[in-house]
């Protein structure tokens, strides 16, 4: 058992010693950001734990709107719907967009929230092979009957195997079917990729009719909660449609007010993305001087497998030697190959010198 005893950071303290972390999802190095604390104790202090009472009713508050108005700049969008948790980010999607599409079309290996946000909508699912565009292809050309509409869903990073789903391949492959849309959960990208982090889409320059993301401001942002943005009528839409709007308690607020100072600074300090995405590529190429095959993409997930390895005694070893990794079994999550998987994160503040640290101790065990 691992109990952590600081906030999260390139340093962090990890059953009582102070160990170089490279697990997570704090990716900007945020969730210790002494600005963003300051931000939740000044909110805390003015208007407590929270509204204890749905956003429906007397819920809202200055410090909610404050996110999502903050969240529409930094999507550059009209508007944004900010709730509890990303992981209900695809539950709101698909029911606010149920009466525009027939069968949703699932990557087979999506997060545990993409699938449970599907079998709420008493929709037909049809899984398509991980990463396949010509498994989606030849499952909707199966599946459709006269004027259905599909909807494809899927991760936009995958939270232990660091790969990006080929939307554009998914795009293609829905083009003859008029009104198909394509959902993306980009928990793992939002304030990672793109020009500006603003996640999947950006990255490959895609925008027009029928996507669709839902994000979290609770990874790279340092804050907590899921938001969705969009035009004023879809997000109104949105708001009259999602049981979790209606139903649920909103952020906490000194919660809240910490995701809105995370996004005030990411828009604020873009070296911070840029330190992220030099620390990847320098990460990848020590791991390929080490016979690893990694993509050559900016996700500041490393995902390391090799057989022959034992790769939980890895993982026991490098924290014998003050340095935390994750072993994730296979089968035990989302993505993970099948034989299990040696997870890094890495994070914009992690320096050179606790990166060739992690790659030689990891080359001297192997």
């Amino acid at each position: 058992m691992y109990l952590m005893e600081s906030a999260p950071g390139a340093r962090t303290i990890v059953n009582g010693k102070e160990v170089d972390y490279f697990c997570g999802t704090g990716y900007l190095g945020l969730q210790g950001h002494h600005e963003l604390i300051e931000a939740s104790c000044e909110a805390v202090k003015k208007y407590g734990i929270g509204s204890a009472t749905s956003r429906f009713g007397y819920g809202d508050n200055p410090v909610l709107l404050d996110v999502e108005e903050k969240a529409s700049v930094f999507f550059g969008r009209e508007s944004a719907l900010y709730y509890i948790s990303g992981y209900l980010g695809n539950n709101i999607l698909l029911q606010g967009l149920q009466e525009d599409y027939d069968i949703i079309f699932v990557d087979e290996a999506s997060h545990y929230s993409v699938l449970d946000g599907a079998n709420t909508t008493k929709k037909a699912v049809v899984p398509f092979a991980h990463l396949d565009a010509e498994s989606l292809r030849q499952n909707l050309k199966k599946t459709l009957r006269g004027s259905q509409k599909p909807l494809v869903i899927c991760d936009g990073i995958f939270p232990v195997s660091g790969e990006i789903s080929p939307i554009p391949d998914y795009r293609e492959a829905v083009e003859i079917y008029n009104d198909a849309l394509i959902c993306v959960d980009d928990a793992h990208a939002t304030g990672v990729i793109g020009e500006n982090g603003r996640g999947s889409f950006e990255y490959f320059g895609l925008e027009g009719e029928g996507l669709y993301a839902s994000s979290t401001l609770s990874k790279a942002l340092g804050g907590h909660g899921g938001i969705i943005a969009g035009d004023e009528a879809f997000i109104r839409r949105l708001r009259k449609t999602s049981n979790v709007v209606r139903g649920a308690s909103p952020v906490p607020t000194p919660a809240a007010a910490a995701a809105a100072k995370g996004l005030e600074i990411v828009m604020k300090i873009p070296g911070l993305r840029k330190n992220l995405c030099n620390n990847v590529a320098y990460t990848r190429d020590a791991f390929r001087q080490l016979g690893f095959t990694l993509p050559d993409t900016p996700v500041p997930i490393i995902c390391l497998y090799r057989e022959g390895i034992d790769l939980k005694a890895l993982q026991l070893e490098l924290f014998d030697r003050d340095i935390a990794v994750l072993y994730t079994p296979g089968g035990s999550y989302s993505s993970v190959p099948e034989n299990g998987a040696i997870r890094i994160a890495i994070f914009s503040t992690h320096t050179k010198a606790q990166i060739d640290r992690l790659v030689g101790e990891i080359g001297r065990l192997i």
